[in-house]
């Protein structure tokens, strides 16, 4: 068993040509050693924002903090602590907080999901 209490892990920064926008930073949870899955809590600052991509395993976001936009080719949605989103294997979307709040959310994804974009 490993128990993780969120504010006990030391954000870092989140860089990456998936990001735009603003600062990102992450708080890894479940990380590569530990289990088949991945887990991290991803805070976005006010406008930044990821581009369009897509995950070979589906991927699941659970909304903590701020609001967000949660998007695929053919729809955006506003988001706000305890919504819970799916992203299946394979579909084009991103994700972001939105001009005016930051947004963190906390991801699952199988490891050795790929991600392109």
């Amino acid at each position: 068993m490993k128990v993780v209490k969120i504010s006990d892990v030391v954000p870092e920064e989140a860089v990456s040509q998936i990001f735009k926008g603003g600062k990102v930073t992450r708080q890894s949870l479940i990380g590569e050693n530990e289990g088949e899955l991945l887990s991290s809590v991803v805070t976005f600052s006010p406008g930044a924002v990821n581009v369009f991509h897509t995950h070979t395993h589906d991927q699941v976001l659970i909304v903590t903090e701020g609001t967000g936009i949660v998007a695929t080719e053919a729809e955006e949605i506003k988001v706000t602590p305890g919504t819970v989103i799916l992203f299946p294997a394979g579909e084009k979307h991103w994700h972001g907080a939105t001009k005016d709040s930051a947004f963190s959310h906390i991801y699952i994804i199988l490891k050795g999901s790929t991600t392109s974009f």
